[in-house]
């Protein structure tokens, strides 16, 4: 946008340039021209006074010495015809085409004084003409040739001074024009930078009022407006989590209730309705501990976008570490829960030398055991593969299965809130773990990527950018 409206305001400011130059230029050539049209014009009707005493008396040897004195001092030529013969100077002919042409316009007692407008680059001469004699008979014609060098050579002076002067105005004009460019655009810049920031982390902070008077308000609006959204936002945030929080005690006081219920059935069928209600209960319990555990993790996501607005991550939660005693110690956490599903799970060797990756610990552990229980729950028998992988852009924690997997459709949807796959219906769950995974893997910079594998199966893989290891971190590899 910055070069849009520069080159706008470029564009006008140098045809302006050009619009001033053209017309001083082409007043200075009508100056010069009519300066040197009248000076020649006098000396014109003068010789041409000088003739007609010539052609009066029979003597013309005094306007041979006007002739040839004017043609020494201007280096122009002169031409006249009288009755008795034709007097020249300066080397002026009948032989040039102009200067018959002018013979003949005078010899009708038309006179022809006018000189075209100069050009500075210009080349050769012009003549103009006139007759004289008595107000009923011309008695000769007077032609006198006009060199206008020394005239072009003063207006290409005046071209040069107008060009320097140009290049100066139009350096100031840019100049200014690109002040100007700034000024207006640095409200829309950082009001882009504040839009970005807000739909990255729903905060962003109060924008400057500086600019034209229709953009200030506009930042005003803005700030008020963003303002509002950030507190819209983190009341519904923190509206789900003490929701969530607050109805665990009861749902905690009602499953000591139906406990207790139990040891008073006596029939087998009163006992199968109370499974039943413990079931459902148990499924809410389980509902809340997603929609808590997503709460917490979008609001990692978003404290971690609002520190990348702000600057580089820093701290206890960038703190590197090697993954695999992580993945480690969740394998083992899995272990009895793969083996009732029939479920085998198998952690590969970590790769030599360790690898790095930035990333808070617990919340590791929890991606890890998301992706685990996903596995274990919705492909049961199946063989998962858990690794550390270290890659040139990065590291990979992935875990993977030789289960039924997700279609293509299914895998770009799997992050959605509650969304469980049509074939998944019938096993219990919240549809909440890959969310949580996604937003987690966010929040520590990297990200969550679904993939077939082959020949059948679901590849999980959370990918990490390169780590950067601090100053005073560095291992033996460092």
């Amino acid at each position: 946008m910055k070069l849009r409206v520069l080159g706008v305001l470029s564009l006008l400011s140098v045809l302006m340039v050009i619009i001033v130059c053209n017309a001083i230029l082409t007043s200075a050539s009508r100056e010069l021209t009519q300066e040197l049209q009248i000076n020649r014009v006098a000396a014109l009707n003068r010789l041409a006074q000088v003739a007609y005493d010539a052609a009066v008396d029979g003597d013309s040897t005094q306007l041979q010495s006007e002739m040839d004195r004017y043609s020494g001092l201007y280096r122009e030529g002169v031409l006249v015809r009288l009755q008795q013969g034709t007097l020249r100077s300066g080397g002026l002919g009948e032989d040039r085409a102009d200067v018959r042409d002018a013979i003949a316009s005078a010899r009708l007692n038309l006179s022809d004084t006018t000189l075209a407008p100069l050009q500075p680059f210009g080349t050769g001469s012009e003549v103009i003409s006139r007759s004289f004699g008595s107000a009923s008979q011309v008695l000769g014609e007077a032609v006198l040739e006009v060199n206008p060098d020394a005239a072009r050579e003063k207006l290409r002076e005046r071209w040069v001074v107008v060009g320097l002067a140009a290049a100066a105005l139009g350096t100031v004009l840019l100049l200014g024009a690109a002040r100007v460019t700034r000024w207006v655009l640095r409200p829309v810049h950082r009001l882009n930078s504040a839009v970005t920031e807000l739909e990255a982390t729903g905060h962003t902070s109060q924008l400057p009022e500086d600019g034209p008077p229709e953009l200030r308000e506009l930042s005003r609006s803005f700030t008020t407006m963003a303002r509002t959204v950030s507190e819209s936002i983190d009341s519904q945030r923190q509206l789900i989590a003490d929701t969530s929080h607050q109805l665990r005690n009861p749902v905690g006081a009602l499953r000591l209730r139906i406990d207790l219920l139990q040891l008073e059935l006596q029939t087998v069928r009163e006992h199968t309705a109370a499974a039943g209600v413990l079931a459902e209960l148990e499924r809410v319990e389980e509902i809340l501990d997603g929609v808590l555990k997503l709460a917490a993790a979008e609001h990692r996501a978003f404290e971690d976008s609002a520190r990348g607005a702000l600057g580089p991550a820093s701290g206890k939660d960038k703190a590197l570490i090697d993954p695999f005693p992580v993945l480690l110690e969740e394998v083992e956490r899995a272990g009895p829960a793969a083996q009732r599903s029939g479920a085998s799970i198998v952690l590969e060797r970590p790769p030599d030398p360790a690898v790095q990756v930035a990333c808070n610990s617990a919340e590791l552990a929890q991606m890890a055991g998301e992706l685990l229980n996903n596995a274990i729950k919705y492909a049961p028998g199946a063989r998962i593969s858990v690794a550390v992988r270290e890659r040139p852009g990065g590291a990979v924690i992935e875990v993977s299965d030789d289960g039924p997997g997700l279609s293509a459709e299914e895998r770009a949807t799997a992050t959605t809130r509650f969304w469980r796959s049509p074939g998944h219906r019938e096993i219990r769950g919240n549809g909440l773990g890959m969310t949580i995974v996604d937003k987690l893997a966010g929040a520590n910079g990297g990200r969550l990527v679904l993939a077939e594998r082959s020949p059948h199966g679901l590849i999980a893989r959370i990918e990490f950018p390169p780590a950067i290891i601090p100053p005073g971190q560095e291992g033996p590899h460092g």
